[in-house]
C-alpha cells in the first residue's frame, strides 16, 4: 500500500515509525514530516491543513491510505474530502470532529447521554459567565470552546481569577475565534490519567491508557503546555478502572454519535479525571495525544497498518491489538521560553548517541535540518525522547540516560517525568 500520513510533530514521528514497520506498507509518505520523520518516510512539502493540496496529491499519487495525525485538519474536513475521492481515511468527519472542535458540543453529547463528566454552563455574553462564576460553590475552570492548540484551559484558583479569564477570552479576543464562546466547569479534585480505544463508527477497540504531565516545570508548576511528557500504562489504571470506562465513558460516547448521526471513526482519546475512585471525563479528543502516542507506540505489539485501516473501513471487529508488559516513557525536550515565546533555529547535538542506550528512540517534534545537515530546532516542543523499561522507574532511568547525551543549550526538560507512578510504587513496596 501507499500511505500518506498528514501532520509534523512527535506523535506523526510516532506513528510513521510503527506505520513503516508494517509489511503492507511499500511507500509511506509525510505531509510535513518533519527531520526525523524522513527516516522512516519521503516528506511532501504540504501544510496539514492544506485540504486541497492535501487532496490534490492523493490523486495524483494513487495513495491507497491516508492517516490524519493533528486534529485541525479534521475538523477542516479533510477526512470527508477523502471519503468523498473513495479513499481510505483513518479519522473522524469534520461533523463528529466537533468532539474536539468544540467542547460545548462534547459536554452537551455527555449531558444528553449521561456520560459522567463535571457540571458547566455554556457562554458567549460575558457578563452571563461573570454571574454563573459568582453563582458557583466552589473554583471554576474556563474553556475555550475551540481549538486552541492544548492551551484554552485555565484552572482558576479564585472566582476573580476565573471572571478575568472569561473576559480576556470573550472581550480581549485572547484566544481569537476559538475563544467567541466559553465553556465553564466546576472544578474536579482528583488525579488525571487519558484513555486511548478506536472506533470504526459502531464498534470500539479499547487500546491502553497514559498519563501526561501538562505544567511546564518539575512539581507541576508553571503554566500548562501542550504536554512536557507522559507514561504509559497509567500508575492508577486497574481492570476495573479500565472496565468503568469504557462502559460510562467509551461506549456511550461512541453509540451517542451514531444515534445522533455523526458516527465516528478514529481513534478516541479521552482525558478522564479519577475523583474518589470514579472516573470522569475531562474532555474527548480525536487523534492520539502528544506526548502520550510516542509511549503507546512503543509498547503497541503488532500491525498499526492493519488495525488502523480495519478502523477506516469499518472492520474494527476482525482487530486484535496487544501491548508490551514493559513500561514506556516519554521526555518532551522543549525551546527555552515554551509556552512562552522562544528562539528557533537553534543548533541540536548528539541525539545520534542515543542510539546507544538499550530500550531508547527519540521521536522528532519541531525540528527541520538546516542548510549544512545540522539539525535545528523548528517549534516550542522539539524532541521526545522515549524509552522502554520493566517499570516506570526503570523506563524513566533510560529516558534521562537518553536526554543527557543530548547537547541542546537553547532547550530544557522536566526532570521528573513519571513521578507520580514511582511514587505510588515506593509507597506500595
Amino acid at each position: 500500500m501507499k500511505v500518506l500520513l498528514v501532520g509534523s510533530g512527535g506523535r506523526e514521528h510516532a506513528l510513521a515509525w510503527a506505520l513503516a514497520a508494517s509489511e503492507r506498507c511499500d511507500h509511506l509518505y509525510c505531509a510535513p514530516g518533519n527531520a526525523g520523520i524522513r527516516e522512516c518516510a519521503t516528506c511532501v512539502d504540504l501544510g496539514a491543513e492544506d485540504v486541497e493540496g492535501i487532496c490534490r496529491f492523493v490523486e495524483e499519487e494513487s495513495i491507497d491510505f491516508v492517516v490524519v495525525g493533528p486534529e485541525a485538519p479534521l475538523v477542516l474536513g479533510l477526512a470527508d474530502r477523502l471519503k468523498a475521492m473513495g479513499v481510505p481515511v483513518f479519522g473522524p468527519d469534520a461533523k463528529a470532529a466537533q468532539l474536539e472542535g468544540s467542547k460545548g458540543f462534547m459536554k452537551d453529547l455527555c449531558a444528553k447521554y449521561g456520560i459522567p463528566t463535571a457540571a458547566y454552563g455554556r457562554f458567549k455574553d460575558f457578563e452571563e459567565a461573570k454571574a454563573f462564576i459568582e453563582a458557583q460553590p466552589g473554583n471554576v475552570v474556563v474553556k475555550a470552546d475551540g481549538l486552541a492548540a492544548g492551551k484554552g484551559v485555565i484552572m482558576c484558583d479564585s472566582k476573580d481569577e476565573a471572571i478575568a479569564a472569561a473576559k480576556e477570552m470573550l472581550e480581549g479576543g485572547s484566544f481569537g475565534a476559538a475563544g467567541a464562546e466559553v465553556v465553564i466547569e466546576e472544578f474536579m479534585d482528583g488525579e488525571e490519567l487519558s484513555y486511548f480505544a478506536l472506533a470504526d463508527g459502531q464498534t470500539i477497540l479499547p487500546l491502553t491508557s497514559a498519563q501526561d504531565h501538562k505544567r511546564a516545570f518539575d512539581g507541576d508548576e508553571g503554566p500548562n503546555t501542550g504536554g512536557m511528557g507522559a507514561y504509559s500504562p497509567a500508575h492508577l489504571m486497574t481492570p476495573s478502572l479500565e472496565q468503568a470506562i469504557i462502559e460510562t465513558i467509551i461506549k456511550p460516547t461512541v453509540e451517542g454519535m451514531a444515534a445522533d448521526g455523526c458516527p465516528f471513526t478514529g481513534v478516541l482519546f479521552a482525558g478522564i479525571m479519577v475523583v474518589d475512585g470514579v472516573p470522569k471525563l475531562l474532555e474527548h479528543n480525536v487523534r492520539f495525544g502528544d506526548p502520550e502516542c510516542q509511549t503507546l507506540m512503543m509498547r503497541l505489539q503488532g500491525d498499526l497498518l492493519e488495525v488502523l485501516l480495519a478502523a477506516a473501513q469499518g472492520r474494527l471487529d476482525e482487530a486484535r491489538v496487544s501491548w508490551k508488559d514493559e513500561a514506556a516513557l516519554c521526555v518532551v525536550m522543549a525551546a527555552k521560553g515554551y509556552p512562552g515565546s522562544y528562539e528557533k533555529n537553534t543548533v541540536i547535538q548528539g541525539v545520534e548517541a542515543t542510539a546507544g542506550i538499550d530500550g531508547a528512540k527519540v521521536f522528532h517534534a519541531g525540528t527541520a535540518l538546516g542548510a549544512d545537515g545540522a539539525l535545528l530546532s523548528v517549534g516550542g516542543r522539539v524532541l521526545g525522547v522515549t524509552a522502554l523499561g520493566k517499570s516506570i522507574q526503570e523506563a524513566q532511568s533510560q529516558a534521562y540516560k537518553a536526554v543527557d547525551q543530548i547537547h541542546w543549550p537553547g532547550g530544557f526538560c522536566r526532570r521528573d517525568i513519571g513521578w507520580r507512578a514511582i511514587k505510588a510504587a515506593k509507597e506500595a513496596a
